[in-house]
């Protein structure tokens, strides 16, 4: 299997009420409950929303020159103009019209992509980002190849 091409989002871990990792698709992820959140304070509602519709539109591209980009949407009202002005200041950086941070290494070691998370993160300051079903899986959040 190729790494190499656009990956986008599958599913979100989650613990639920009996204390067990679950994962939730987008419709579930967006309709779960907001655990931290005043539910009767319509702003925090609003904003984790916006959150939560960000982390579902995220997705990984995975370069053939060995860089990995995390790319996230554009916010929402947010005109093209802006995001161009915003670009040529440096305040944010694109890619492929998705806001990025500097690329990551990744390499391919018996068939699992490994990314460089740098000393301190783990032992040799890669971790692996391929599980066994095919997916990435970056923290909690799992991604399939779109591609």
């Amino acid at each position: 299997m190729s790494y190499v091409g656009k990956w986008v989002f599958h599913s979100i871990g989650m613990i639920n009420e009996n204390d067990e990792l679950v994962y939730l698709n987008a419709e579930e992820y967006l309709n779960s409950p907001m655990l931290y959140i005043d539910e009767s304070d319509e702003e925090a509602v609003a904003d984790e929303m916006k959150e939560r519709r960000q982390m579902i539109g995220g997705q990984i591209a995975v370069c053939e020159d060995g860089k990995l980009y995390m790319l996230m949407p554009l916010p929402e009202g947010v005109s093209k103009e802006e995001v161009a002005r915003a670009a040529e200041a440096g305040i944010i950086k694109l890619y492929d019209d998705m806001m990025t941070d500097e690329p990551k290494a990744w390499e391919e070691r018996d068939g699992e992509l490994w990314l460089e998370v740098g000393e301190g993160m783990s032992e040799d300051g890669w971790v692996k980002l391929s599980d066994d079903d095919g997916s990435l899986l970056f923290v909690t959040t799992r991604y399939v190849k779109a591609d």
